[in-house]
């Protein structure tokens, strides 16, 4: 062990576990770790928005610990095995004496440090990221049966952590094209397609939600180069912090000598392209590009071992940047550090403020799968996310959560409304009122199938109830939402829907209604798509449709 890692090294590794943990402990959840905490209370293999690691990691950390350290654990772990595999993806013979610039160059990378002990996708991805690369090192070396089962075995972890992780295996691929002809790499492969097949079987019993969702539905905006390009470049920027300009002038300095180092340039350049692409067509978040971050440092700090005057000012810039994440993360904790609002702060108050007057209902939070997750966690009470045509699908769309609230007296938060039983602020200052309803009764995941009849302006309408007991057909009311061509709700109107053939007067379970209509004329001069959903029992029309791009 000391052979490989120095005794500095795993020094170094046991304070930064240590700080990790202490900052798990001691920060409030962001909203994200909120929602995927949702997801780790009914563990399946998917979920809406994600495939289930991240899901995993938190149902494991709870076995371990309570509240947030019982959200975060797994992360402080991941992060130490991060640590020492780019160590061990290092051969330099002279890297043990340059152990504390290591950690320099990796603390400063900072969304690899907030990894460090927040718990999202990018975590494990992260992760398995660097573990991959171990392992195809090992397997360019010696490509062994058993280097073959734990690399497509880390393949598909890879991929149960994002969808992402696809890029990583390809361009790692695409560097060593010859890889098509090699047996033992194909067996990876299947190994790895073997392992996956779980998350394969949930996408096709749900549709492939997730794929139309991210492919198809998700709204976009009009191309703006200071949101989507020049935002893009500064994200560039952002991921490496005061270290970005000797991280890039590694990558540029680096030749592909060997298939690994190859291999590394390749998942640099490639992601980094793909994504500079993307940003013509939509808003790149900066996490996506996060995973440059593990193939970057091994460039970096190998670029650093070599290279004295890169090495002497990493190491200046690296200890300023110390200096500036550690204020950070205190700041986190404790918000008058810094005159800025984040989302650790303040969460806790607004929870017991909201949950004192809820006076135990249940509370429905309209449009909002961040704050139901938020409030559940640091109250201990039953919520839900009721989505509407305003909003976007999510897990509470899929999973089956509005039955906790059907028949109950429940607490409805919103801030559309303008009035109501009484108001609430968030520590951002939203206003929000809460309205108590009696009896509460939402059926969100009734399908509305559309059909066009050819030749005409009609369509037919198939009204699907996918729940285990009969719906009233009068207690429904049909809307269209227009939406531009970025699919974003520009207008909703009433749509008047007529009988194909004579309906029960309530729907059975896993029955359907036969309706057919035309569509309103829009105000919108040329509406991009329309969407159908239903009004029930009074509430705003919900996203029972798909997004139909209209034709002309």
């Amino acid at each position: 062990m000391t052979q490989k890692f120095p005794r500095l090294f795993l020094i170094l590794l046991a304070v930064l576990f240590i700080l990790n943990l202490l900052q798990s402990y001691f920060t409030e959840l962001i909203y994200d770790e909120a929602y995927y905490w949702y997801y780790a209370q009914n563990l399946d293999w998917g979920y809406f928005d994600h495939p289930p690691m991240v899901a995993f990691l938190i149902k494991l950390s709870s076995l371990f610990f309570e509240g947030e350290l019982g959200v975060r654990f797994m992360s402080c772990v991941l992060s130490v095995g991060t640590y020492c595999f780019l160590w061990l993806l290092i051969d330099h013979p002279k890297k043990n004496d340059y152990v504390i610039h290591f950690f320099l160059l990796l603390f400063s990378m900072t969304l690899m440090n907030a990894y460090g002990f927040l718990t999202l996708p990018d975590t494990p991805l992260l992760f398995f990221t660097a573990l991959f690369l171990y392992l195809y090192k090992r397997f360019l070396e010696t490509p062994t049966i058993w280097i073959s089962f734990f690399l497509g075995l880390v393949m598909a972890a890879l991929m149960y952590s994002k969808y992402h992780a696809v890029l990583v295996i390809f361009f790692v691929f695409l560097s060593n094209i010859q890889l098509v002809r090699n047996g033992r790499a194909w067996l990876a492969v299947l190994v790895a397609l073997l392992f996956y097949t779980p998350h394969f079987m949930w996408l096709y019993e749900h549709d492939f939600v997730s794929i139309k969702y991210h492919l198809f539905e998700r709204p976009n905006q009009a191309y703006s180069f200071e949101k989507f390009t020049l935002g893009y470049l500064v994200n560039l920027v952002a991921i490496f912090g005061l270290l970005f300009y000797w991280v890039y002038l590694s990558l540029i300095k680096t030749k592909g000598t060997d298939k690994f180092t190859k291999a590394l340039k390749y998942l640099t350049y490639g992601v980094l392209i793909f994504f500079f692409i993307s940003s013509f067509n939509r808003r790149v978040q900066t996490q996506w590009i996060i995973v440059v971050s593990i193939s970057m440092a091994v460039l970096a700090f190998n670029h650093l071992l070599k290279n004295a005057q890169s090495r002497k000012w990493m190491y200046r810039m690296g200890l300023i940047s110390l200096i500036i994440l550690l204020y950070a993360r205190v700041w986190l904790i404790y918000q008058p550090l810094v005159p800025l609002l984040f989302e650790t702060h303040g969460n806790k108050e607004w929870v017991q403020s909201l949950k004192s007057k809820a006076k135990g209902a249940p509370v429905i939070f309209e449009n909002s799968y961040r704050r139901s997750p938020m409030y559940e966690f640091y109250s201990g009470e039953s919520s839900f996310s009721l989505n509407n045509y305003m909003y976007r699908k999510n897990q509470y769309s899929i999973d089956g959560s509005e039955e906790r609230v059907r028949g109950e007296k429940i607490l409805y938060s919103s801030k559309y409304r303008k009035e109501g039983d009484f108001s609430y602020k968030h520590p951002d200052s939203t206003v929000f009122y809460g309205i108590f309803m009696d009896d509460f009764q939402s059926y969100r995941r009734l399908q509305c199938i559309v059909d066009k009849v050819v030749g005409s302006n009609q369509y037919s309408l198939k009204v699907y109830n996918p729940y285990p007991f009969e719906i009233p057909l009068n207690r429904l009311r049909y809307t269209i939402a227009y939406s531009n061509k970025y699919k974003q709700v520009k207008q909703l109107m009433p749509l008047t829907v007529e009988e194909t053939k004579k309906n029960p007067p309530s729907l059975k379970p896993k029955d359907t209604a036969f309706y057919k209509f035309k569509l309103p004329k829009s105000k919108l001069e040329n509406p991009g798509y329309f969407r159908i959903g239903i009004s029930e029992n009074g509430l705003l029309s919900g996203l029972n449709g798909i997004p139909i791009k209209m034709t002309k």
